[in-house]
């Protein structure tokens, strides 16, 4: 329910604000399990860059999943909690690259989370579709 107190400009940095904490906090775990999801499907260990450029290609409608910044410290944590495993490689168009690689541990686990994503996804449907079912009458 919108405020009737607030303005129209008002309203819409508040619905901005709202949706964009939503996002982040819905995108916190999703990275993990997209990042995980990822380096298991690849054949080789995948950089940082390499890897954030394949997440956006899925999608160029809407906002990428996560952005390039945000996205070391979630595959540091998950190399911290032994998912991934790196090692860096000198690089002879720049800088030293770190590479990732799935480790059996986060194999493990990205199939536990695929299963808690899927009953997840299936409740949320529900429920959205009881709601979305209501409206439309």
């Amino acid at each position: 329910m919108v405020d009737p107190s607030l303005s129209g400009n008002e309203t819409e940095k508040t619905a901005f604000t709202a949706d964009r904490k939503f996002r982040k906090e819905l995108s916190a775990g999703i990275t993990s399990l997209a990042l995980l999801s990822v380096l298991n499907h690849s054949d080789e260990p995948m950089y940082g860059y390499q890897i954030a450029k394949l997440m956006e290609e899925g999608d160029k409608q809407s906002m990428p999943l996560i952005k390039h910044g945000a996205l070391y410290p979630v595959l540091r944590s998950l190399e911290s909690n032994a998912l991934l495993s790196s090692r860096v490689e000198s690089s002879v168009s720049g800088p030293p690259r770190r590479y990732y690689a799935i480790t059996e541990k986060g194999r493990e686990t990205l199939m536990r989370w695929i299963n808690i994503w899927r009953r997840t996804g299936r409740l949320i449907e529900k429920i959205l579709g009881g709601v979305l079912d209501d409206k439309a009458d």
